[in-house]
């Protein structure tokens, strides 16, 4: 995959997980990769996810929610889906695929506690480090 110049990371919301991505991808590969991220449905980038991202220095607080819509297709080699249990947004393009599995961090459960919220949105941000790490695009 080393001829990958350009990655889109693509959740429903484009919130939390596709915005880590896009962050911990963007500190990985620096300029050799254009990183984008995107949703079906965009919303706002969740505080949690930029609170957890500055843990590990990687500033999310100036990013914001896009369509996938607002994509263009020829900027994009590699779509990674990262949707669980929800159903991933479709990104029309001749770019290859990966799909990674990981849980939303993100819940309307009036029980889970700050802290809570911070261990999920941490568990996803690690879980996509680790597949970053092994992406072969040097």
């Amino acid at each position: 995959m080393s001829d990958i110049h350009g990655i889109l990371f693509l959740c429903v919301a484009n919130s939390a997980r596709s915005q880590m991505a896009e962050g911990l991808a963007r500190q990985r590969f620096g300029e050799r990769v254009r990183v984008q991220s995107a949703g079906s449905q965009p919303s706002v980038v969740n505080p949690y996810a930029i609170e957890v991202m500055g843990e590990i220095g990687i500033d999310l607080s100036t990013h914001t929610s896009k369509s996938v819509q607002t994509i263009d297709p020829a900027s994009v080699d590699l779509v990674v889906t990262l949707c669980a249990e929800e159903v991933c947004p479709v990104f029309l393009g001749a770019a290859r695929r990966l799909h990674w599995p990981i849980p939303d961090p993100a819940s309307s459960d009036p029980k889970l506690t700050r802290e809570d919220m911070l261990a999920r949105f941490r568990t996803a941000r690690d879980a996509i480090r680790e597949k970053l790490a092994v992406l072969p695009l040097g």
